[in-house]
């Protein structure tokens, strides 16, 4: 169940050093996952991301459902990948971003969407590992899955997230727990989701809650 953290909650911005470098300075952390997972071929990422049996852990309808009624709504998907969740949360109504630094991925979407006989919502953009191109205010809910630990200078990262979104909006984190699983990276590529609260706080998010129980290997994190 999701419990609530204060902003002014200072234990948790307290620094954890086995975490890979959540105190704001990524050490290189989030490079070496990003080698780590580019190490594999493309087409296996894409098999790996859409095998029809990570619906049983991921439980993508239950996570979109987090968000609530996305009708008519703007939602940013970074590190959007081969659009496991893109797809289903445009087929709630919602106009998708899907934002990703490779531009296969993109690709791989764009070919997809436009295959379909009701072409969906989604809009494929590039960006640049260090800034997620947001206008001001441009989205009402942002979700990252899988993809917060290869980010470096996270709370910087965030901030310019937390300006995209609109007020009251929300950012929705969902990565993988520090212990070692049979899904994701290593475990020194994985931050504490304590990590993740204390990031987003230095971004300027103010509330934040935390969910360790929902998912079997994964945390979920949403902040406004």
């Amino acid at each position: 169940m999701f419990f609530w953290l204060s902003f002014f909650l200072l234990a948790a911005c307290q620094q954890h050093d086995d975490d890979g470098g959540h105190d704001g300075h990524d050490h290189g952390a989030h490079q070496h996952a990003n080698d780590h997972m580019h190490q594999t071929p493309f087409d296996s990422l894409v098999e790996r991301f859409n095998n029809p049996e990570r619906d049983a852990w991921q439980k993508p309808d239950w996570v979109i459902g987090l968000m609530g009624d996305l009708e008519g709504k703007t939602v940013v998907d970074i590190g959007a990948g081969s659009g496991y969740f893109s797809f289903p949360i445009a087929a709630k109504g919602a106009r998708v971003l899907a934002l990703d630094i490779n531009q296969r991925f993109l690709d791989y979407i764009k070919q997809k969407r436009d295959a379909m006989s009701e072409k969906p919502a989604i809009e494929t953009r590039l960006v640049p590992e260090d800034n997620p191109k947001l206008m001001p205010g441009e989205a009402d809910d942002v979700i990252i899955v899988n993809t917060y630990h290869h980010i470096g200078n996270r709370p910087d990262y965030f901030h310019k997230v937390k300006t995209g979104l609109k007020p009251g909006g929300a950012l929705l984190v969902i990565d993988y727990k520090k212990e070692e699983l049979p899904h994701g990276p290593p475990l020194e590529m994985k931050l504490a989701p304590e990590a993740v609260v204390s990031e987003l706080q230095q971004a300027g998010f103010t509330e934040i809650s935390v969910d360790e129980e929902s998912l079997e290997y994964q945390y979920v994190v949403m902040a406004r």
